[in-house]
């Protein structure tokens, strides 16, 4: 059973080694709706015994199978062909990622058809990178530095984005040479499924990717496996830490794309009304459950209540309605408990001390569905839990600064460190700034984000990059040779 729109040919089946193979837990997968309530598909689900298998498939293709072995080149046409296939299939992907999540149908065809754009760009890096250079020793004659593969991957991609994130590990794992056994969230399985078939489709080697939906339990045992080279998640930093420790204790090789608690510094030069409507409706997007999401905005005090005010009134103007309706700006959340923590986080902002100037409740016209009015908090402390947690949720909290300095402290001061923003008329003055806060990206006048580049955190908001050539580099390993002569081919 599949929503609408999405023409998979084996939702009850996994893909290892080639195949589409019947689990062996002999159970499934209920996806359901967010905005219905209502279940729209089942999959298989994946028991530890069938996350065996398709390590075990994934390591034959990796010490036995053409892939690894096969030029860079030769590798990013075969990608190349995916891609093709892929971009035929973004309406599918589109429709399955409103079906599952909510995401709105307005929003999907652009966020999916950008997503395959970036594949092209890691597919790209088959020829462009140096896979392996030559120079002088300073001790030998010759010195070659070899890029090679990690080795078996396995892939975690969560709820949010899981066709670019999910698709975004493939690439590059593929592009270096190294299978990959892909792990989705369960509540959002359907584009793996469409990877899958885009890899079988292109006629990629036999366990070279492969595809395993589960819960939480047979998750952890994959993670455990010895067999294992590398794992690349997105998604919680709770849950990130714990891969982190699993891996650590094996020298597992991991990247960590995690949590964040992102502040925009409004600058004094700024004007209050554009201000408030990039935050109004930035908090909005993806119903504010994006992971570099502006959650924090910090202003000086002599401007914090007119801009409270503005937010407030841009937040109110917000539509709020079901994600197939295209006048709909803000549609529900991705499941129940996603809704019960923003709820949480909302009361404990309440208790805090913080004003609650607008928003705080489900919209009274919604009454089916997991919907939440978009929320401002105002006088926020900044040592409070809904300043310092991730609420992955439409909730802004502005701070109070007393001048620039303060509201770079007050950024840094967050165990998080994965996006920001200046808004200022000075790309000098955002280029200082955005030098003092301890971030991975940052940009000026908005949530900017620029998928060709690295992206990645510091602190608890991950270990790693992914984007550009700096995305590749976690999927290799780096061998230096020291010979006497030259060999006469590399």
């Amino acid at each position: 059973m599949t929503p609408e729109g999405v023409n998979i040919k084996h939702p009850d089946k996994l893909f290892i080694g080639g195949e589409w193979v019947a689990a062996t837990s002999g159970t499934q997968i209920e996806l359901s709706s967010p905005a219905t309530e209502e279940v729209v598909g089942r999959v298989a689900e994946a028991s530890n015994a069938d996350m065996d298998k398709a390590v075990a498939a994934a390591r034959e293709a990796f010490d036995n199978g053409p892939w690894p072995n096969t030029p860079p080149a030769e590798r990013g046409r075969k990608l190349m062909e995916m891609a093709d296939v892929l971009e035929k299939r973004v309406p599918e992907m589109a429709a399955a990622w409103t079906a599952q999540v909510g995401g709105l149908a307005s929003f999907a065809p652009m966020m999916h058809g950008g997503a395959v754009a970036q594949l092209r760009g890691i597919a790209a890096l088959g020829e462009s990178f140096d896979w392996v250079t030559q120079q002088k020793g300073q001790v030998v004659d010759t010195a070659i530095v070899a890029r090679e593969p990690v080795g078996v991957v396995v892939g975690i991609a969560p709820w949010n984005a899981p066709f670019g994130i999910m698709a975004n590990k493939v690439f590059y794992a593929l592009i270096a040479g190294c299978p990959i056994i892909m792990k989705p969230s369960p509540e959002t399985p359907l584009e793996t499924y469409i990877i899958a078939e885009a890899a079988e489709a292109v006629g990629l080697p036999a366990g070279t990717v492969n595809l395993v939906p589960s819960g939480r339990d047979a998750a952890d045992h994959l993670i455990h496996s010895p067999d294992i080279d590398k794992v690349t998640f997105t998604g919680s930093s709770a849950a990130g830490m714990h891969i982190a420790g699993v891996c650590g204790s094996k020298m597992t090789r991991c990247t960590m794309e995690l949590g964040g608690k992102s502040a925009a510094i409004v600058r004094d030069d700024f004007p209050i009304e554009a201000a408030a409507g990039i935050l109004g409706n930035t908090i909005t997007v993806m119903s504010g459950q994006v992971c570099a999401m502006l959650s924090r905005a910090i202003v000086t005090k002599d401007r914090h209540d007119e801009l409270a005010e503005a937010i407030a009134g841009v937040m109110k103007g917000i539509r709020i309605g079901t994600p197939d309706d295209p006048e709909t700006q803000l549609g529900p959340l991705a499941m129940k408990r996603q809704l019960e923590r923003v709820e949480m986080y909302i009361e404990e902002g309440r208790k805090s001390g913080a004003d609650l100037v607008t928003g705080g409740s489900r919209p009274a016209h919604m009454n089916k569905g997991y919907y939440m009015e978009p929320t401002l908090f105002a006088n926020v402390d900044n040592t409070s839990r809904i300043a310092q947690e991730e609420i992955f949720g439409p909730v802004l909290c502005l701070i109070p600064a007393e001048d620039e300095e303060d509201a770079i402290r007050i950024a840094n001061e967050s165990n998080f460190g994965l996006n920001g923003s200046v808004f200022t008329n000075d790309p000098q003055a955002a280029y200082d700034i955005s030098r003092k806060v301890r971030t991975g990206v940052m940009g000026q006048n908005g949530m900017r984000m620029e998928f060709g580049m690295p992206f990645g955190g510091f602190k608890q908001s991950g270990m790693g990059r992914e984007g550009g050539p700096e995305g590749l580099w976690p999927y290799l390993e780096t061998k230096t040779i020291l010979l006497d002569g030259a060999p006469s081919q590399l």
